[in-house]
């Protein structure tokens, strides 16, 4: 009887996992152009590591933790709450490169990524297990409170950009102390 059962635990299981493997995988559409380099790259009148200090103090102006700054790379990233139970994170990531041969323009490239995370609650109940009588359970109960991520996208608002931009071009025109004199800030253009 035992292996009766046994044996039609295994099959069932068997069915189950076939008819999970033959469902069909969802399909989403291409998700990527390779359209215009004008919304995350910028030219400056500037170095590699002038454009890259320009754009840590523009992120750190406005409240962002800085995690890696050097000379041709500056990461930051800083948490916001609109909600009780709700959690964003932006994660902001700059690369500076050096344009022409003589370094004195860089192309500064961005992209900002924002992480959503939302509370979940799970409850938990206690049960007692006695040799001889079983398991008895208790009325009591607990909840977990965990914020867990909920998506991820990349930011892909024009106007996000232009602004961080010219926060950058701003910080470059106030360091005087390299002789930065003209800033052209323009969009990179494909060549």
């Amino acid at each position: 009887m035992v292996e009766s059962i046994a044996r039609l635990s295994v099959a069932g299981l068997s069915v189950l996992l076939v008819a999970a493997c033959a469902m069909p995988v969802k399909q989403f559409p291409l998700q990527e152009q390779f359209g215009s380099t004008a919304t995350y790259s910028r030219l400056f009148d500037a170095t590699a590591k002038q454009t890259c200090e320009a754009a840590r103090r523009a992120l750190l102006s406005q409240g962002y933790i800085i995690n890696t700054a050097r000379e041709d790379l500056v990461d930051g990233h800083k948490s916001f709450q609109p909600e009780p139970e709700a959690h964003l994170q932006m994660a902001i990531r700059v690369v500076c490169a050096p344009e022409t041969a003589d370094k004195t323009v860089s192309l500064g490239f961005v992209t900002a990524l924002q992480d959503s995370y939302a509370l979940k609650k799970s409850n938990n109940s206690a049960s007692l297990g006695v040799g001889g009588i079983g398991s008895v359970s208790l009325p009591f109960s607990s909840s977990n409170d965990a914020m867990v991520k909920v998506g991820s996208e990349t930011i892909t608002a024009d106007v996000f950009y232009d602004r961080f931009f010219d926060l950058v071009k701003r910080y470059l025109v106030m360091d005087d102390s390299v002789g930065i004199t003209g800033i052209t800030g323009s969009p990179a253009t494909p060549r």
